[in-house]
């Protein structure tokens, strides 16, 4: 399994920014995907899930802003992030099981 994320940058504080992962590998469809992130000093934390079925959960911080969605037939999975606030500045990473991608960084300040 090969998760490639994309998407990050730089914004200003209530922009929006849009993460693609790209996935490889067998049974993505029947695969729970997740983003997680991790700001400098801080734990990795979880960011969204999207389950085989659909089904979504959120991080405290992020509900409500950001929302998770998946196409199985691109093997894809999306992020988008609404509202963005200063505090969401972190390297956000793509997750399926055990698998993780490199991570791609968003930044947002004014």
């Amino acid at each position: 399994v090969q998760l490639q994320a994309s998407g990050g940058g730089l914004v200003q504080p209530g922009e929006s920014l849009r993460l693609s992962c790209a996935a490889s590998g067998l049974f993505f469809a029947i695969s729970d995907m997740g983003w997680y992130r991790q700001a400098p000093g801080k734990q990795r934390e979880l960011v969204a899930i999207i389950t085989r079925d659909g089904n979504t959960n959120y991080g405290d911080s992020v509900k409500g802003r950001f929302t998770i969605s998946r196409d199985n037939a691109k093997r894809m999975v999306y992020l988008v992030m609404n509202s963005l606030k200063p505090e969401d500045t972190a390297v956000y990473y793509c997750n399926r099981g055990a698998a993780w991608g490199q991570g791609t960084l968003v930044t947002v300040s004014s």
